[in-house]
């Protein structure tokens, strides 16, 4: 979709002052390797998560900066940081914005290569809920289509056995629904899913979903978009720099609304890790 826009939002950006060379995704894993060639400049991300996801994996730990214009399914990320949704003010952040070194979480997986993620991860129904949300039309919007394939998801979804371990020898173990594993506030096209989660504090906002039923869901769900759904009895907010899950059966994985792998994961926080241009204080 961002690629048939492309000529004109090219044309509005150099209206705007913004030039410069220009990568064209052709293949999986082609723009993290364009992004770690010019890992010393400032590199402007035209897509949404999952796009922010490859150029992320590209340039983590490097001098680059990153700017974002949001044009994707989700626009998590952006959300998170308060890049604005117009693409006119957007372009005005890269221009004038001001730069934040974030961290970044890493995750090693069965089933897929370790990999840097910006926003947030998950393991449990949320993995499917991304592959399902991935392989639809968009024409809904981003909001519309997570919130579709979450309600699919979830009347077919079966809890399972559950172990989590966090930093200090902490240990949740029992039938859950979703460990969500946070940097960002924002998940699954605007879900607030981590209220209170900051970028750069050295830790994961941990969200552990327990075993909820139908009822649940439906008393809850709207209290997704706002944050309240965490006051939940089942729900459960810890903090940690470090979080291993395993399962009895394996559960999928997603980072950044992308699926990777299944469990057993071991996510950790690599601090200070990316350069982030946002708006102006």
């Amino acid at each position: 979709m961002t690629g048939k826009r492309w000529p004109k939002l090219k044309q509005r950006a150099a209206e705007l002052g913004l030039r410069g060379d220009e990568v064209l995704s052709e293949f999986p894993g082609h723009l993290a390797e364009a992004a770690s060639e010019a890992a010393g400049s400032l590199l402007v991300v035209v897509g949404g998560d999952g796009t922010v996801n490859e150029v992320v994996n590209g340039v983590a730990g490097t001098a680059a900066e990153l700017a974002l214009l949001s044009s994707g399914t989700g626009e998590d990320f952006g959300r998170t940081h308060g890049v604005p949704d117009g693409f006119d003010e957007a372009v005005r952040t890269v221009l004038e914005g001001n730069t934040r070194t974030i961290d970044l979480g890493r995750v090693e997986c069965e089933g897929s290569p370790p990999r840097f993620f910006a926003n947030v991860g998950s393991a449990g129904m949320s993995g499917s809920v991304a592959r399902r949300a991935n392989a639809m039309t968009k024409v809904l919007g981003g909001k519309a289509t997570f919130f579709y394939a979450l309600t699919r998801e979830f009347l077919a979804w079966r809890n399972t056995q559950v172990t989590v371990e966090l930093d200090g020898g902490v240990r949740r173990e029992g039938r859950l629904h979703d460990v969500i594993v946070a940097n960002g506030n924002f998940h699954g096209g605007g879900m607030k899913l981590a209220p209170d989660a900051r970028q750069d504090d050295g830790l994961f906002d941990v969200v552990t979903i327990g075993d909820v039923n139908k009822l649940d869901f439906l008393t809850t769900a709207p209290k997704l978009y706002s944050g309240r759904y965490i006051a939940h009895p089942k729900v459960e907010l810890l903090r940690s720099s470090r979080v291993a899950v395993d399962a009895a059966e394996p559960l999928p994985l997603e980072v950044d609304g992308e699926p990777i792998g299944t469990t057993p994961a071991l996510f950790e926080v690599v601090p200070a890790a990316l350069r982030l241009r946002v708006p102006a204080a």
